[in-house]
């Protein structure tokens, strides 16, 4: 005769045991987060109170322009992590300098390519007015990438900004007057 395994402990029971209703002199409140299993009468009053109305268009139009406004000022926010990156890359002509350089440049002008793609979701016609002055900010913040990507050619030396950088399109300098005859040069 085989012996009957021993039985289960008593918290391995109550963890198995459905829990036990709230007594109803208890003072405690339920923890933050806790929701009950509601029973289906209180579920049928609970769906008829909770009913969330819509927003009225004038809400929505300024959610919207919130939503404008942090797309407008989000290339700022990439701002110092470029600067870091062109100034981590040196100002050698590397493959990996070139291809950020390249970046910088290829997604301002995009983005500015594109602003009508980029802010249709936002244009009512309470808020297309408004839009102007966001579209505004947006291009500026995208020139203000550009213009980090200059400073960088510059850095890099790609940038004709002196004389030197022009001597093929200058001509021979005529002397009003020589030391030494033309011919012993």
């Amino acid at each position: 005769m085989a012996a009957q395994p021993p039985p289960p402990p008593q918290w391995v029971l109550d963890l198995n045991a459905t829990p036990a209703s709230k007594p109803k002199g208890a003072t405690f409140s339920d923890p933050p987060g806790y929701t009950a299993a509601l029973s289906s009468k209180q579920k049928s009053q609970s769906s008829k109170t909770a009913v969330r109305q819509a927003p009225t268009s004038e809400e929505m139009d300024t959610l919207k322009m919130k939503k404008a406004w942090e797309l407008a000022i989000a290339p700022a926010k990439q701002l110092p992590m470029n600067a870091i990156g062109m100034y981590m890359t040196g100002n050698t002509l590397q493959i990996f300098s070139i291809f950020m350089v390249f970046t910088l440049f290829k997604t301002p002008i995009l983005a500015v390519a594109s602003i009508q793609r980029t802010f249709a979701p936002y244009e009512t016609p309470g808020t297309s007015g408004r839009l102007l002055g966001v579209k505004a900010v947006y291009i500026l913040m995208n020139m203000l990438m550009l213009a980090l990507g200059i400073w960088k050619v510059n850095g890099m030396g790609l940038l004709p900004t002196t004389r030197s950088d022009w001597l093929a399109w200058e001509g021979e300098r005529t002397w009003s007057e020589r030391a030494v005859p033309r011919e012993w040069l």
